[in-house]
């Protein structure tokens, strides 16, 4: 698809472009009742007038120049059986916008996963760099906020390794921070006690399988489930293994389950260095490993941050929020003295 018509005033003044969207794709990229096109014209600066099958935009040659990348991209990922919504819009203007090598379509179309129809796949340019970096690499720490998708992209690419034969088991464990020295008084067996921390990791697992083999898989060892303490003097072979909530680990935790990578194995490290729960003010190991083991090769490092969310988009407002007030904390303390004054009050 490329520009039907180019004009230009005899100056550097504003310029318009038409482009021909194949008529199979112009209703999947106006989207229904056209939502997909105002968000276009939301955050574009060009003009855009759409008649028929013609797509036409107007301004400066710079935002024409740009409206005519993101309509072909957003025309290629239709192209690619991937259908759009206004979300998927936003981040493909963001992705344009934001990297010169950005290509939505390559990362909007990328399938790690399906199951019954449903595929998963990254959804942000700095997604498809994690997924590619688990696919290069034998330890990949996944950093970021909450709902930036680091666990379950680590869960979908360990269960498609699995279905690939590539490792004979998937082990994923997390730390059990805020059981600590009330564990003993929770009801039930060790198990019992242990699984509302792991509760996360179990109902990835049933969006990812079938729920009715995952029982005999567990039972088999094929995948475990576990918490990290269980981690301790063994060497995994052959596994794909996940440690989520990292940075609820000490650095000797972290220490040893790194040291249990065995031949033939990949691990990933997700967690964010923002919400630590250890007691104390406890050091993170997940902030200590990224100081010692930065610049080893075959360990990388990938950085998800707020544009990464993919949650309702209020979720990565919230993050962006607290950073700002953890930045300033004089400001975050005074909001802390006026939720305390409220609560004292009522």
């Amino acid at each position: 698809m490329t520009p039907r018509e180019t004009t230009a005033g005899p100056l550097s003044g504003p310029v318009r472009s038409s482009i021909t969207v194949p008529p199979d794709s112009i209703v999947g990229l106006l989207g229904s009742a056209d939502e997909n096109l105002r968000v276009l014209e939301e955050l574009l600066t060009a003009d855009i007038h759409v008649r028929g099958n013609a797509v036409t935009f107007s301004g400066e040659s710079a935002d024409v120049a740009q409206a005519e990348r993101v309509v072909t991209e957003l025309v290629a990922v239709i192209s690619r059986g991937q259908p759009l919504n206004p979300d998927a819009v936003r981040r493909s203007v963001a992705m344009l916008t934001g990297a010169a090598d950005a290509s939505p379509a390559e990362v909007l179309t990328l399938d790690i996963l399906s199951r019954r129809g449903k595929t998963i796949r990254p959804k942000t340019l700095n997604q498809k760099r994690y997924v590619d970096a688990i696919d290069a690499h034998t330890i990949v720490f996944g950093i970021g906020p909450a709902g930036t998708g680091k666990t379950y992209l680590a869960m979908a690419k360990a269960v498609a390794a699995l279905q690939a034969k590539e490792v004979n088991r998937i082990i994923l464990t997390r730390p059990a921070v805020e059981a600590g020295e009330r564990l003993g008084f929770l009801p039930g067996t060790l198990t019992e006690k242990i699984d509302p921390y792991l509760r996360p990791l179990y109902d990835a697992l049933h969006d990812m399988m079938d729920p009715t083999a995952i029982p005999n898989l567990l039972a088999a060892g094929v995948i475990e489930v576990a918490p990290l303490a269980f981690m301790r003097g063994r060497s995994l072979n052959d596994a794909f293994i996940i440690l989520d909530e990292a940075q609820n680990t000490t650095p000797e935790q972290m220490k040893m389950f790194l040291t249990r990578l065995g031949f033939g194995s990949k691990m990933v490290v997700t967690g964010d260095v923002t919400q630590v729960d250890l007691p104390g003010g406890a050091h993170s190991g997940l902030r200590a490993a990224s100081d010692i083991l930065d610049g080893i090769e075959d360990i990388h490092f990938s950085e998800l941050t707020s544009a990464d969310v993919v949650r309702h988009r209020l979720v990565s407002q919230i993050v962006d929020a607290y950073s700002r007030h953890e930045d300033q904390p004089d400001l975050y303390n005074r909001a802390q003295r006026r939720s305390s004054g409220g609560r004292s009050r009522r």
